[in-house]
């Protein structure tokens, strides 16, 4: 069965370790080993999650199927003062993929964004990433590309998705 709970600082532990075990099968293929190591040190250390959930308020939803963690999402309401919300992270166990748990969470963060007004959802996706297709099957539609220097050397190459609430 699928659960839910909001996380807290007290759940980085659980949301890094979710992490640590998706980004190499997720981007193994797509980006260097050099590069995901840069790049979860730079988004997944404990100051960095305590950082995007104290001070940018980034909301983390962890998903458990059976009572073990499985994958997570991370929104912020009113992004940039606009009625979008906008996922910044969803990442679903590799073991788990094809549970639902990201359909679950998608739908979760919807309800939420509904109940605070917004009339849309945002997301970052990198071009070549398998996810753009599961993306599109929940109802987002590429709106742009955006290239952003994430430093030593790195660029991320992204789609920016919306779906109309």
């Amino acid at each position: 069965m699928l659960k839910n709970k909001e996380a807290s600082v007290l759940d980085i532990p659980v949301i890094q370790e979710i992490a640590y075990k998706t980004w190499p099968v997720t981007f193994g293929d797509i980006l260097t080993n050099e590069q995901i190591e840069y790049m979860l040190d730079m988004m997944y250390s404990k100051e960095a999650l305590i950082e995007q959930i104290e001070v940018k308020k980034h909301n983390f939803i962890l998903a458990s199927i059976e009572d073990v963690f499985s994958g997570y999402i991370s929104y912020e309401l009113n992004y940039k003062n606009l009625n979008k919300t906008k996922i910044h992270k969803i990442y679903i166990l590799p073991s788990s993929q094809g549970s639902g748990i990201g359909k679950y969470l998608m739908s979760e963060v919807s309800k939420i964004a509904i109940d605070n007004n917004s009339l849309s959802l945002l997301l970052n996706v990198k071009r070549d990433n398998k996810a753009v297709g599961f993306y599109q099957k929940t109802g987002f539609e590429i709106i742009c590309n955006e290239d952003i220097d994430i430093g030593n050397g790195f660029l991320l190459e992204d789609y920016v998705m919306e779906k109309i609430l």
